[in-house]
């Protein structure tokens, strides 16, 4: 069955239960499959990465050593360079390499990915979070 198969009809929407799931809900041309969406979300779940993702949208082109200086976590520089290898991999960062007049150096920028996934991920979750915090604790009446 292919994905055009499992689109619902007009006015039908995902999780109506009337049509099969194979892609999960994904549109039949979507830019990625299934499993590269849970691998962005399994990245952006290790805390280092997370920092590294909120940092790198805040700044424009960042160099590991800057990162490791504004981020380092009590992380050393080799373990930064693993969290953006696993970063790049599942497209959320961007590598750039480019002459500055010192030497080729690398440089990182968030992805248009990576920044949809933090908003619309964990961000969105502790904003919900802060909006309905007073709805549950019985102090605050």
């Amino acid at each position: 069955m292919s994905r055009m198969e499992t689109r619902p009809e007009d006015g039908d929407g995902p999780g109506n239960g009337e049509w099969e799931r194979e892609e999960w809900d994904l549109p039949p041309d979507s830019f990625l499959d299934l499993e590269e969406y849970l691998e962005m979300q399994k990245a952006i779940s290790d805390p280092a990465r997370y920092r590294i993702v909120v940092y790198l949208t805040d700044h424009d082109e960042v160099t590991p050593s800057e990162l490791y200086e504004q981020v380092g976590m009590g992380l050393d520089k080799s373990t930064i360079h693993y969290h953006l290898d696993k970063l790049v991999d599942v497209g959320l960062v961007e590598k750039r390499a480019r002459n500055d007049g010192n030497g080729i150096h690398c440089y990182y920028r968030i992805t248009t990915f990576g920044k949809t996934i933090l908003e619309h991920g964990v961000r969105e979750l502790i904003r919900r979070e802060w909006e309905t915090r007073g709805a549950y604790n019985s102090d605050a009446n």
